[in-house]
């Protein structure tokens, strides 16, 4: 029997550039929920952006996602004793959460410096179609495209 399917409350925009995803970037960089320590770093990053590139901190932000989002991925399938990892396309939710959180995870690998420095970093590199973040996500499309040939187990149903 299946799960109920939950209701998703909406995020409220931020206060200072009233984007939806600007609070979940915030709200995934959020520890121990410190949320005020978490805005002042996006805030920041968000700020040497604006300093260092001389664009819209915002502009930068969306480009990054859409660099860094996967357009398909890998999941586990079991066909007669058999796993086979089948490519499945990603719905655009799991497409924001994948790029936030390979984002983070680039910017907190990084070691030496504030993380506001570290995530405007890693967003700028990401606007420009490099660092870790796009590299993860090449990783991913590539184990997609190499098991392309067990597309055809995404079809079938248990019956």
């Amino acid at each position: 029997m299946r799960r109920k399917i939950k209701n998703k409350r909406p995020s409220k925009p931020d206060y200072q550039y009233n984007s939806v995803k600007v609070e979940k970037l915030i709200n995934y960089i959020m520890e121990r929920g410190k949320k005020n320590a978490a805005r002042k770093i996006v805030y920041g990053a968000f700020d040497l952006i604006k300093k260092d590139s001389k664009k819209d901190p915002l502009e930068v932000y969306e480009l990054a996602l859409q660099n860094v989002g996967p357009l398909q991925e890998i999941r586990s399938r079991r066909v007669g004793g058999a796993n086979y990892q089948v490519p499945h396309e990603v719905r655009p939710e799991r497409r924001l959460a994948l790029a936030l959180r390979w984002m983070i995870a680039a910017a907190k690998a990084k070691k030496g410096k504030p993380m506001a420095i570290k995530l405007s970093e890693e967003l700028a590199a990401a606007a420009k179609n490099e660092g870790e973040a796009v590299k993860k996500r090449e990783m991913v499309h590539r184990m997609a495209e190499a098991n392309r040939a067990f597309a055809h187990f995404a079809i079938m149903r248990k019956g």
